[in-house]
């Protein structure tokens, strides 16, 4: 039978938008624009270890701690410099100023191919549409410059929210938001546990967008589980 939905919600990073190039190359060339020079492999690695670290210790950009995400971010952005051998105090905030205004703008995000096509194909049959995603304030902007946001009643945040996915309580607050009850409403991402099982474990249907043979182990019924985005109205209303 047709799943009787009213509300679609989706996640963002690397469903809707990605990095038009990888971490350590924005910020290698950030770097040499201070005349400073990183390799991007270096930078990448260092990054990835700084933000687990910064996750571990400050969950959520340390809303419960008292930190802005503006700070968590341009802390996350001199440690990944200093793990790489840049140490100068003033170089590194301009670095991370700067590195955190560029992560606002279309010029660092691209749209995944077929994303307006499939918001556009669903606003038009009527579904309610909102985001749901492990993001900070900077998403409304992002979302605007990469002209997606008009296909949207509310983009909530995981720094909005208070809650970041897999906590049920953030696909809670986007139900609340809309007046919909979860077996009405589905939700569209590209993580196992974050996105699939935890719109799941809400009583919402959902939906895991996955490059092939990704799903493994994962128990994932086939007809969960979309190959590219242009697949999701077939299966939402066979």
């Amino acid at each position: 039978a047709m799943l009787r939905l009213r509300l679609l919600t989706w996640d963002v990073k690397d469903t809707l938008l990605r990095l038009r190039q990888p971490v350590g190359e924005n910020y290698s060339a950030e770097a040499r624009a201070h005349g400073v020079q990183v390799q991007p492999e270096a930078l990448s690695q260092a990054f990835h270890q700084a933000y687990k670290a910064q996750q571990k210790r400050f969950p959520n950009y340390g809303l419960r701690q008292g930190l802005s995400s503006r700070q968590w971010w341009v802390d996350v952005v001199k440690q990944t410099f200093r793990l790489s051998g840049v140490h100068e105090d003033g170089v590194l905030t301009r670095l991370a100023e700067n590195l955190y205004q560029d992560f606002c703008s279309a010029h660092t995000w691209e749209v995944l191919p077929g994303a307006n096509e499939i918001l556009s194909q669903c606003c038009k049959r009527g579904f309610r549409m909102g985001v749901i995603s492990n993001f900070d304030k900077r998403l409304e902007k992002i979302l605007s410059q990469c002209n997606l946001r008009h296909h949207f009643e509310f983009v909530l945040t995981s720094e909005d929210a208070g809650f970041a996915k897999p906590d049920r309580r953030i696909f809670e607050k986007a139900l609340r938001l809309c007046g919909v009850l979860p077996e009405q409403a589905a939700h569209v991402g590209d993580d196992y546990l974050r996105d699939y099982r935890a719109a799941r474990e809400a009583g919402m249907h959902s939906f895991l967008l996955s490059a092939a043979g990704q799903r493994g182990e994962l128990e994932v019924p086939k007809e969960h589980v979309l190959p590219s985005l242009s697949h999701l109205l077939a299966l939402i209303e066979k």
